[in-house]
């Protein structure tokens, strides 16, 4: 809400009757009682409307949540019945069972399906990786055997995120013969949720974080959640300040006040919260008082015109100052209001502009990824159209074959739209402290699957001190594993292939990922989206330019070189965190 400066050019005792005193007394009076009394009641009604929205935003939210659950939980009892299934079981040919469980999968909308033996071993699966793994000790296949009911079952997964499971035994003339088990893909909430400006959570029974638009929060308390952003003391006070918000004064609602919003869902004493920003109120506020004052001081104005004529017969210098004190202020708001325009010109012009160079981005990359796609949907057509074929002619060994060949190529435009959602992700705000050393291994630990079946001798160059830098721990290592990723490629014609990783401190972070492939044949183009050297079919070529682009979002860079005895070597480089620095962030 503005200041406006009024200017009394002449003091009250100057000729003012009492009459014109007591006129002048009333409409400001009337202005200050009108202004308060309308900024009271637009600050509540806009701020009903707005908790109105988060709670229904929080009511949506949770139905769709229990849905996705009550919809799965039938899953197992359906399945613990199916004759095929038991069938197989009992006979142990499991040949036809994985592709069967594909299709309830396909079916269901669930994230994977899962048959185990009585001994907790996975005889038929959908994702075929597992196959053959044991799951004797695993809390579904236990508490399945404890029960004769669906269980449902929440773990803690090494990456720091959850798995939903209900599970239940399957049994044969009385006797245990196996478990199915139905994981619940419910991280599809948490995207959906943060493409608003609200901040979603969902605690358990024991009031720990299970899902969550901000990955850090899952497995705290509300309260640890809250202390690990930034100024965590002032979005404490500002949940306070929320807890009974229709009683407070308006003025509690300015500054980075947020609303807080809790459901409890109807499922093993879940509870969601959501946090609200109301800045929107403030700004709908003021943009309304801002009109009565203008509405006002042009009574006033009005009024202090009326009361200047009818001195003029008294005083001729008055006269004269009042006329030059209006054509300074004439003047003064002519020069507000041209700035005004232009401002309002400028933040259109630049908004145009942003807008056209996303239009232009997203035409050249969407033709760019429909002509990726356009070749694995033609292929699945065709192997589709096959499969048909091969069925009515009784032939579904080979007509598996195809549906094999269906989910590779599913895979394939599954990692094309991953990597374009993450090229176009955004750099964020959300940096730390972090050990370059910690990221370096932990990608070597979700690589070592790959190196190993493909054989791949990896050394390691890595210092015992820390060497730290600022950045975001996640997308550090997604720069790391694609780094190895493309190292571990280009070795597929060597007869002995290795990798080397080195990492160095000094003045930089240097962090180096060295092969002994083919190398590189163009440096020039390498980091740009869509360019490839790979076969096709196995790459879009947007690796490369994603990690360039989180590098340069962390002030680093990321170079590329071939070496000298072939092969080629990747360096990422990392301004070093100084002691000072980091205890400056820590005292902000």
């Amino acid at each position: 809400m503005g200041d406006t400066d009024i200017t009394d050019p002449v003091p009250i005792n100057t000729g003012l009757t009492w009459r014109q005193r007591l006129t002048l007394i009333v409409l400001i009076s009337i202005a200050v009682v009108t202004i308060w009394v309308t900024n009271v009641w637009l600050t509540q009604r806009y701020t009903e409307t707005t908790r109105n929205r988060a709670e229904l935003r929080v009511a949506l939210y949770s139905g769709n949540l229990i849905s996705e659950l009550q919809r799965n939980s039938v899953v197992p009892l359906l399945l613990s019945r199916d004759p095929a299934l038991i069938n197989a079981l009992n006979s142990d040919d499991y040949s036809q069972s994985s592709a069967r469980l594909i299709t309830y999968r396909d079916e269901i909308g669930a994230a994977s399906l899962l048959l185990l033996d009585e001994s907790g071993r996975a005889v038929a699966v959908t994702d075929r990786e597992r196959l053959g793994t044991t799951h004797r000790t695993e809390h579904y296949f236990v508490n399945a055997l404890r029960s004769s009911e669906t269980v449902f079952t929440t773990v803690r997964t090494e990456a720091g995120g959850y798995e939903f499971t209900y599970s239940r035994k399957i049994e044969a003339n009385g006797e245990l013969i196996g478990v199915i088990v139905v994981e619940v893909d419910l991280q599809k909430f948490e995207s959906g949720w943060a493409g608003i400006s609200d901040a979603v959570l969902v605690s358990d029974s024991e009031g720990h974080i299970i899902l969550s638009t901000e990955p850090r929060w899952r497995g705290l308390t509300e309260e640890e959640a809250l202390a690990t952003i930034s100024a965590p003391s002032a979005i404490r006070r500002a949940i306070q300040a929320t807890a009974d918000w229709a009683a407070l004064p308006s003025d509690a609602f300015l500054g980075s006040a947020v609303m807080r919003q809790e459901a409890r869902i109807p499922f093993q004493g879940w509870r969601m919260a959501s946090f609200t920003t109301h800045a929107s109120v403030r700004e709908k506020v003021n943009g309304f008082l801002a009109l009565e004052i203008m509405g006002f001081a042009i009574i006033l104005a009005i009024t202090f015109y009326v009361i200047s004529r009818r001195a003029t017969s008294r005083s001729v210098i008055f006269q004269l100052e009042s006329a030059e004190l209006r054509q300074l202020n004439t003047a003064l708001q002519r020069e507000i209001a041209e700035r005004q325009k232009a401002e309002k010109s400028l933040q259109v012009a630049e908004q145009t502009l942003a807008q056209s160079s996303k239009l232009a981005a997203l035409g050249e990359m969407s033709a760019a990824v429909s002509h990726e796609l356009n070749q694995p949907l033609a292929a699945m057509k065709t192997y589709l159209a096959g499969a048909k074929l091969l069925l009515q002619r009784n032939r579904p060994e080979e007509a598996l074959s195809s549906f094999q060949r269906i989910d590779d190529l599913i895979e394939r435009m599954g990692a094309i739209t991953r990597q374009l959602k993450s090229y176009a992700r955004k750099g964020g705000d959300a940096f730390e402290p972090l050990d370059t050393r910690l990221c370096v291994s932990t990608a070597l630990s979700m690589m070592e699957p790959q190196l190993k079946s493909r054989h791949v001798r990896i050394t390691r160059n890595i210092p015992q001190d820390p060497v730290m830098v600022m950045g975001d721990r996640l997308r550090l290592e997604q720069v790391l594993i694609n780094l190895l990723r493309n190292a571990i490629d280009a070795t597929k014609t060597q007869d002995d292939p290795q990798v080397d990783i080195i990492l160095s401190g000094g003045d930089m972070a240097r962090i180096t990922v060295r092969d002994n492939g083919g190398g590189v044949e163009d440096l020039e183009n390498l980091f740009e989206p869509f360019y490839t050297t790979k076969a096709p079919g196995d790459g879009v070529g947007l690796g490369l330019a994603i990690s360039s682009g989180i590098v340069n979002d962390f002030g680093g860079r990321l170079t590329a070189r071939n070496g000298q005895d072939g092969g080629a070597a990747f360096e990422v480089e990392l301004p070093i965190l100084k002691e000072d620095d980091g205890k400056t962030e820590a005292a902000e």
